[in-house]
């Protein structure tokens, strides 16, 4: 089943819903995010800003309290090539930014490259084999 896109109204009640610092953090990520991949479609999920390739999760805007984290849904594969990635579990790693710090738009923009080059190549591997 398709799922409706949604509505720019929706993206900006979200950004509306944020207190001015962490706006400020998620628009420069949002930013940089599609700046390096413009196709990539902004959803509201789970109450974070997740944004999507062919219908699946790539990376998401996720906001706390003091800081924000750029989520990575493949972050596992990106860590030897992006030590700034924390976390632990199966797949999904994080960068974290503190609210009235610069985000760094370049480690977010190459951050949102190899993670979609990433995906792509475990498409193929998890594609047909036969046809």
């Amino acid at each position: 089943m398709r799922r409706p896109l949604q509505s720019p109204a929706l993206i900006n009640a979200f950004y509306d819903s944020l207190r001015p610092e962490q706006r400020d953090t998620a628009q420069a990520m949002h930013k940089a995010i599609l700046a390096a991949a413009p196709h990539l479609r902004p959803e509201v999920k789970w109450g974070n800003l997740c944004f999507m390739n062919d219908g699946d999760n790539v990376m998401a805007i996720v906001l706390h309290k003091m800081h924000a984290h750029l989520q990575v849904f493949n972050g596992v594969m990106l860590v030897g090539e992006f030590p700034e990635l924390d976390g632990a579990g199966k797949g999904m790693r994080h960068i974290k930014v503190r609210y009235r710090q610069p985000v760094n738009e370049q480690l977010v923009r190459e951050l949102t490259l190899a993670c979609l080059q990433a995906w792509g190549a475990s498409q193929m591997r998890s594609g047909p084999r036969w046809g």
